[in-house]
């Protein structure tokens, strides 16, 4: 990935639009962003495209990567314009012109932040998408990538197995992420007890900071290369790119999918599980995903484990480490399938056995479901008394499933301050609180939300606290919002975030977008002045 010499105002003239078009913005703000961003291109005749309401695209731009049915409704607050960046250069001139015109600017990759914050706002906003900065650059003698911040894990991945069954690059099993949200919030993945986060990785960035310059790792310096690891980049600017060190896989791993009721003595396995995750070899990652389901007798409910992992090695090695470790599991040989790490991503992505990999590069562009995320983490086993409550209580609530995500290993060794991602050792597993629904409506929608934070208040013992930890990536308003940039409300959730490392974000955003440019409802906030 070169670094841009493009001039600031050496911007684009021509656009996909009628002149006449680009200034009938409804309100003066919005016009005056459109003129600007007129201004600049006209330097250099190369296409910016960008779409206001007025347009027949507007719908398809603005729905485009919307994850969250909950933010595509009609009284969904709508952009006024979404600038479609093809090129760096329009990466800086919609940040210049956002900033000199005063509208906010929210910056959606892969569009997957829970709470629709890369692409909602309650003030007047401009979206600034990044889908078409896709590059991706492989060089397997030097063991590195370089790719932009709108390339997709999937094709990340793909562009790896391209060139090597033996490298892979450690980040999250969701083939659709986009690269600039999940690495720059820590990009947590099935290879991580073996190697890290994908933060963890990043040798390099490029990123446009709020006076519009790309700066690259030696020109941004380290206490900013710090903040993009772990600490949310759009706090602090707009990330283009990442270079990352890839990491050796073996020729053949193996995975497993295994189903576990309370009738099949499901109790007793994730008790034992959550006694001894955190300790199996490394190469070992092993979730469980929780959920309530009918049960053997008409209008009985129960509970399903269904057990999802993968293991380094060959299928006798964790046979025999399963039983070893797991017994009240009862493994299987069968339960065992060995296959290419590559092929092991299509597995974790959900897709039937032989799907090919190709699959890892389609891009779901439009919303398929409503959907509420919360995240904990977890510090001590949980005794079979303990789980046997948790599973009263989701059968009660019914609707909201739990993914536990497993810890230890690497990740014991690195310190939490090693990067702005905080969560390390100490940690035996990670939660996900999931709850999907259909039915349209603030009621449906309400009585949904009001489920997960039930069983979120529920499992308030068994987790972490002082603070009660919470991840980025999973993107929760529910536990502290800050709009206005206001210090001690970003507290609230800073700390949940990013625990002894927030002080540190707060002091390299103060130093590097004093004027809080880049700023959404839980970014990181300037120091206040008495603090100075």
């Amino acid at each position: 990935m070169k670094h841009s010499t493009i001039a600031l105002l050496s911007l684009f003239s021509i656009f996909f639009f009628p002149v006449s078009w680009a200034t009938s913005p409804s309100t003066s703000v919005p016009d005056d962003f459109i003129q600007c961003l007129d201004n600049a291109s006209n330097a250099q005749p190369v296409c910016i495209e960008f779409h206001t309401p007025n347009n027949s695209s507007f719908a398809t731009a603005l729905q485009s990567y919307k994850r969250n049915r909950r933010f595509d409704t009609p009284t969904t607050p709508k952009p006024a314009v979404v600038v479609t960046a093809a090129h760096e250069s329009d990466v800086q001139a919609t940040v210049v012109c956002a900033k000199k015109v005063g509208i906010e600017l929210r910056i959606r990759s892969g569009g997957h932040d829970y709470e629709g914050v890369s692409y909602v706002s309650q003030v007047p906003f401009v979206i600034l998408d990044m889908s078409k900065l896709r590059s991706i650059e492989i060089d397997i003698e030097k063991g590195t990538a370089w790719f932009q911040a709108g390339a997709i894990l999937g094709e990340i991945y793909y562009a790896i197995a391209k060139k090597s069954k033996y490298h892979a690059f450690p980040a999250g099993v969701c083939p659709g992420l986009g690269a600039g949200g999940h690495i720059s919030g820590g990009g947590y993945g099935n290879l991580l007890r073996k190697y890290g986060v994908a933060t963890d990785h990043v040798i390099d960035a490029q990123i446009v900071d709020a006076k519009g310059r790309i700066l690259n790792r030696t020109t941004m310096g380290n206490d900013l290369f710090w903040a993009l690891r772990g600490g949310g980049a759009s706090s602090f600017g707009v990330i283009l790119s990442w270079k990352v060190k890839l990491v050796p896989v073996p020729e053949t791993v193996t995975v497993f999918k295994v189903n576990r009721t309370l009738e099949q003595g499901a109790t007793d396995i994730v008790a034992q599980w959550t006694q001894v995750v955190d300790k199996l070899p490394n190469e070992m990652f092993m979730r469980v995903w929780l959920k309530t389901v009918n049960g053997s007798h008409a209008g009985e409910k129960t509970i399903q484990a269904l057990f999802v992992g993968m293991f380094l090695g060959r299928a006798k090695e964790l046979v025999e480490l399963m039983n070893n470790r797991l017994p009240k599991f009862g493994f299987q040989q069968s339960d065992a399938i060995e296959m290419s790490w590559i092929e092991s991503v299509v597995f974790w992505a959900d897709k039937p056995l032989g799907t090919p990999i190709e699959v890892l590069l389609e891009r779901a562009t439009k919303p398929g479901i409503y959907l509420k995320r919360k995240s904990d983490f977890v510090k001590e086993p949980i005794s079979n008394a303990g789980l046997e409550a948790i599973w009263k209580t989701m059968i009660e609530l019914e609707d909201v499933a739990m993914l536990w995500n497993p810890y230890g290993g690497i990740m014991n060794k690195i310190s939490e301050n090693k990067t702005a991602f905080p969560h390390r050792a100490g940690n035996i597993f990670k939660i996900q609180y999931a709850t999907n629904w259909m039915a349209e409506g603030i009621e449906a929608t309400n009585l949904y939300l009001n489920k997960t934070r039930k069983l979120f208040e529920f499992m308030t013992p068994y987790v972490s606290k002082n603070p009660r930890e919470a991840f980025l990536n999973y993107r929760d308003l529910d536990i502290g919002t800050s709009s206005n940039g206001d210090y001690e409300k970003a507290k609230v959730y800073g700390i949940k975030y990013f625990k002894g490392n927030f002080d540190e974000l707060v002091r390299v955003k103060t130093n590097v977008d004093p004027d809080n440019f880049f700023r959404n409802e839980q970014s990181i906030p300037t120091l206040p002045s008495c603090k100075l």
